[in-house]
């Protein structure tokens, strides 16, 4: 079982160990009282602890982070390529390829899943917390936690500058001007189950999007989400004109140039909810979307 310490100083003598936990170490109430039913889910210089104990200036303060409960529904194992690009004992950060989705679906029973994909390299006993989702056709960089506690903590930090992200798409046409904000709310579709469109009555979204490259009737964008709506960079593109590459839902099918969306989750700047570490990182470019370049 994971955990982690945290060494008492002067400032905090005389605090009991449910404010280091809340407000501290940022526990959720729920998951503090989840730790108060474990074993050893709170100790203080090593030996058992309740949240109203009173901490001094010097006592280390150990805490359990992994999950205590199994996952509510089995995972299917699946030999699925899925490159592990960072990890340390409290997440991982993924390469998705295209077509595997996060989680199995009943829609798509047989779909290669990044959950299935983790069981099979560590077991059926691994817990998945995917922390930024991407879509079945988006490839790239994506989080996932391994305890909720860090799960929690990650989506906190979501659109803000401790989790910034930044996509790569290729869009039909060039949009004008080439570089600027798309602020447009977004709705579902009443026509689709699916599908989403910009709507007055929709949810805040915003995206900001500069064109790197031209080639081809193309134009390779750099896509940076403010928010995280559901197809949010293909539905602001497509709303100015310049629906992403192989966009079947919000543009035109094609297969002969790219037969998924054209989205990649190319960077990611992170820092880290445990050791306070920056994590930047990048994944190049799938084969697919480099070619349409050429």
């Amino acid at each position: 079982m994971e955990t982690i310490s945290y060494t008492i100083p002067p400032e905090q003598d005389g605090a009991t160990v449910r404010h280091i936990l809340r407000a501290q170490l940022r526990f959720s109430s729920h998951a503090v009282s989840r730790l108060t039913r474990a074993e050893n889910g709170i100790l203080v210089n090593g030996s058992h602890a309740r949240t109203v104990d009173l901490l001094h200036a010097g006592d280390v303060l150990t805490v359990e982070t992994g999950d205590h409960r199994p996952p509510k529904t089995a995972v299917v194992p699946g030999d699925w390529p899925l490159p592990v690009v960072w990890e340390d004992g409290h997440l991982l950060v993924v390469n998705k390829p295209a077509g595997m989705t996060a989680h199995a679906s009943n829609f798509l029973p047989h779909t290669p899943t990044v959950a299935g994909a983790l069981a099979w390299t560590r077991g059926t006993d691994f817990l998945f917390h995917p922390v930024n989702r991407l879509d079945k056709g988006t490839t790239g960089l994506m989080v996932v936690a391994k305890s909720g506690y860090v799960h929690d903590l990650l989506r906190r930090a979501l659109h803000t500058d401790r989790f910034y992200r930044e996509y790569r798409g290729i869009c039909i046409g060039c949009p004008q001007p080439e570089w600027g904000t798309v602020d447009a709310p977004i709705g579902r579709d009443e026509t689709s189950t699916v599908r989403r469109r910009v709507r007055p009555d929709g949810a805040a979204a915003v995206s900001h999007y500069r064109v790197l490259e031209r080639r081809n009737g193309l134009s390779l964008l750099k896509l940076v989400p403010e928010t995280g709506r559901t197809h949010q960079l293909r539905v602001h593109m497509a709303s100015l004109g310049c629906p992403l590459a192989g966009d079947w839902l919000y543009g035109t099918e094609d297969p002969a140039l790219i037969s998924r969306p054209a989205l990649h989750a190319f960077a990611l700047r992170l820092v880290h909810p445990v050791t306070g570490e920056t994590l930047e990182l990048t994944a190049e470019l799938p084969e697919d979307m480099s070619k349409l370049l050429l």
